[in-house]
């Protein structure tokens, strides 16, 4: 897209109410307006503050969304984590609920003050102690059980990392990888995980580790399904939509595609990266 500058006259009488439809439609998306929610304004006292990687990570809606996406689909892999969403949450009636709140922790716990960020991580401690119930096999499991929380961390974190990494800063630096494990540990260690990773390194040796209690079984597959299948909330949105779900799909660890049943599409892939890219630079350009 060509973007005219600021000054030109068909900047305000064209692009502004085009920059302002596509901010309103993404805003919507985050924020639940029946419950008073409006985005959240970046404090320089949080938990992490303007200089962070995470402030940069964070900030690019389009992999935010994609690796959301893809951190999902990696989470379900684990029978504890799957059986957490199948026994407490409605996942066949409000998927955009629990995606919508998802987006909302991140958000606070990134850019809200201190006092607010470990509120909001405080809340979901409490509703984590809550979640307990039996595996199908007998097995008893809770969502507050560390190691559980320590899937839950790693793989949203790598997810969020590679999805920046490959549609917004191909050339990141390692260090720069290292410093947002070791920023986003803050947040792991707040909700009670362990082990914690603090490197990218440490972060795919403990994906390494956990792989051998990872499984796909029905209950696995109809909560995918309802993840790829949401429907867009409004017809502008469905572009976006159908393209983060085949980022994502594209974006996870050849191994859990293979265990998901989801085959990479080879031919079909240059499109999806191509039409995400295009999608990412627009809502950049949007909220600029």
């Amino acid at each position: 897209m060509r973007v005219l500058a600021p000054s030109s006259p068909l900047d305000s009488l064209v692009l502004q109410p085009l920059r302002r439809a596509i901010t309103a439609e993404v805003v919507a998306l985050f924020n639940d307006r029946s419950r008073g929610e409006k985005p959240v304004t970046p404090r320089p006292d949080g938990l992490f503050g303007p200089e962070a990687v995470a402030w940069r990570v964070h900030g690019d809606v389009t992999s935010m969304m994609v690796g959301g996406i893809t951190g999902l689909l990696l989470q379900m892999l684990h029978p504890a984590v799957l059986a957490g969403v199948w026994d407490h949450s409605r996942f066949r009636t409000d998927m955009q609920g629990r995606l919508r709140r998802t987006a909302r922790f991140i958000a606070l716990t990134t850019y809200g003050g201190e006092a607010e960020a470990m509120a909001t991580i405080a809340r979901v401690r409490r509703i984590h102690d809550q979640v307990r119930g039996t595996l199908p096999d007998g097995r008893p499991y809770a969502a507050n059980d560390p190691a559980l929380l320590a899937w839950v961390h790693v793989t949203e974190t790598t997810s969020f990392l590679d999805a920046w990494i490959r549609y917004a800063e191909p050339a990141m630096s390692a260090v720069d990888q290292d410093r947002y494990v070791q920023e986003m540990a803050r947040i792991a260690a707040a909700l009670g995980a362990d082990p914690i990773p603090r490197s990218r390194a440490e972060a795919q040796e403990l994906i390494r580790a956990m792989r051998p209690q990872l499984l796909c079984d029905a209950r696995t597959q109809e909560v995918a399904r309802f993840v790829l299948a949401q429907p867009a909330p409004n017809r502008l949105m469905e572009p976006l939509q159908r393209l983060t779900m085949q980022a994502a799909v594209d974006l996870l660890p050849v191994w859990a595609r293979r265990l998901h049943g989801l085959p990479a599409a080879a031919l079909g892939r240059p499109l999806a990266r191509a039409g995400t890219l295009g999608i990412a630079r627009t809502l950049r350009w949007a909220f600029q």
